[in-house]
Order: C-alpha cells, then sequence, then structure tokens
C-alpha cells in the first residue's frame, strides 16, 4: 500500500531536553491506529547527552595518518572515485581539514575502533552535523529500550495501535534479499560489515537507504522497515546542512563556529509519522 510521510517540526533538542515528552506532546493527538512513528537516533543522543567535545582530542599517529593519508589520498582519489563519490565530496575530502580532522579521528578510533574509522564520514555512527562547536554525538547504546518506553508511553497517552521506530541517516545497501550496512548496529536481517559493504553497496550501486536502528510496536519485514525508514529520512530534511562543510555555509561561519543558537533558528524534524493510505 502507498505510504505518506508527515514531518513533524519541533524545537532543537538540547541535552537534558526531555525527549520522551517533546515526541509525546507533539504527535499523540495526531495519530491514528497503524501509525508509524520514526524518531532520529542523532535527536535522541543529543538529548540524553551523548556527546563528546572533540576539542580536547590529542591526535596519535594512527588519527593523523588517518587524515594526512587515508582521507586525503586513498578516499580523496582512488576509493572516492570507485565508490562513485561526487566532484563535491571528492574536492572536500582532498582538502579535509587537518587539525579538527585529526581530533574527530581520533575519537572515532577511541569509541568506534579503526575498521569503523576507516569510513569517510559517520565512523560508528559518530556525527558532527548539526552540532555546535567541536561536539560529536555517539550512536545510542540501547535503541531498543528507548523504543519500548516510546511506544509504551505513546499507546497510554493516545489509546492507538502505533510502531516506533528509530533510524539513521546511515545507509543500509540492498540486492536481492541481501541487506549490508557500514554501522555496528541494525534491525535483524541488516549485517554489518563496515568499510565493505560501505565499498561494495556503492562500487555496485545497490539500492541505498536509511538504516532502521529498532522496530518496536507491530512486526516488519526488512525491506518494509527499510521502505519506512527512508520515506521518513527523506521527509525529515536536513536541518542546517548534510554535511558539516554545508552547515558552517548554511552560517557562513567557520566548522567549530556554530552556536546552540544558531541551531535554534534551523527547521528541525526529529520526527515523522508514516501512515498508509487506503
Amino acid at each position: 500500500m502507498p505510504l505518506i510521510a508527515k514531518p513533524i517540526r519541533t524545537k532543537y533538542w538540547r541535552p537534558g531536553h526531555d525527549f520522551v515528552e517533546i515526541v509525546a506532546s507533539a504527535v499523540s493527538s495526531l495519530l491514528a491506529d497503524g501509525d508509524i512513528v520514526v524518531i532520529s537516533e542523532k535527536a535522541i543522543s543529543v538529548a540524553t547527552g551523548r556527546i563528546v567535545d572533540e576539542s580536547g582530542a590529542k591526535p596519535g599517529l594512527m588519527a593523523k595518518a588517518l587524515v594526512r593519508v587515508w582521507m586525503r589520498l586513498v578516499w580523496g582519489h582512488l576509493l572516492g572515485r570507485l565508490c562513485h563519490l561526487s566532484h563535491k565530496t571528492l574536492r572536500r575530502l582532498r582538502r579535509y581539514p587537518i587539525p579538527e580532522g585529526e581530533a574527530h579521528k581520533e575519537i572515532t578510533l577511541r569509541h568506534a575502533g579503526l575498521g569503523q574509522s576507516l569510513l569517510h564520514y559517520s565512523e560508528g555512527g559518530i556525527d558532527v552535523t548539526n552540532l555546535p562547536y567541536a561536539l560529536a554525538v555517539l550512536p545510542l547504546q540501547n535503541p531498543d529500550e528507548v523504543g519500548a518506553v516510546l511506544l509504551r508511553t505513546l499507546k497510554e497517552i493516545c489509546g492507538r495501535e502505533i510502531t516506533v521506530m528509530i533510524t539513521d541517516t546511515d545507509k543500509t545497501y540492498s540486492r536481492k534479499g541481501i541487506h549490508i550496512t557500514p554501522r555496528p548496529k541494525a534491525i535483524s536481517g541488516i549485517r554489518s560489515f563496515g568499510l565493505f559493504a560501505l565499498i561494495l553497496g556503492r562500487v555496485f550501486q545497490w539500492t541505498a537507504r536509511a538504516t532502521p536502528l529498532t522496530v518496536c510496536g507491530r512486526p516488519m519485514k526488512v525491506d518494509d522497515a527499510l521502505t519506512v525508514a527512508d520515506l521518513a529520512d527523506r521527509a525529515r530534511g536536513f536541518g542546517a546542512g548534510r554535511t558539516v562543510w554545508d552547515m558552517a555555509r548554511t552560517f557562513h561561519v567557520g566548522f567549530m563556529e556554530v552556536t546552540w543558537e544558531m541551531l535554534d533558528q534551523v527547521e528541525h524534524n526529529p520526527i515523522v509519522i508514516v501512515r498508509k493510505v487506503d
């Protein structure tokens, strides 16, 4: 059946915000039986304080090598072309910022390991877009538990039979019933293969969709969950920008000069209601 997606605009979620209350207030009066409430993992991670300050990181030799050789040379030329990255992305990789990039890679090495740090973005689900200063957000450790709390709260308030899904913009690549992702974790049926998943999916141009991290409520087939996750991701938009470069350009400042107050002014749609259309 065809689906429609309704993005729900809220204030920008900062550390300490009660995201369960925000979600409940925003959607409880809008829900119907069968609706799927899709929520951004990043927004929840920020609200729950899963943030690290990269400005204090002291890069080691591995972090420096990843930036100066792996990112600028290997990704900027060989792997980037092999994976069909855009010319704009290739230019940015070849000019990957050295001090900020080295600090970022040091953080990804600590929290996600070398294998994930070989990715050219969102290593281990660690993200720096739509965040101020030199802050980076870490992925949720327990998306299933968070989704269950949200589902229980929403059902108690609205009395509807609904499903809650938490998703990430990182892609899952699919072909002939095989689903792989660079992310360390996703729903059952999607396998995590790190850099190999990214290269295989992009080189051979497998179907790329946003990744569902948990589905709480009515069971869904993997392909259906991926379809819903990607529809919601497209409806949600990119906030201040798809990348840290775009975010800085939006506000006409340097990478580390974006503030909380700037982000407050941007439209944020961390929640999307996906509904079947008869």
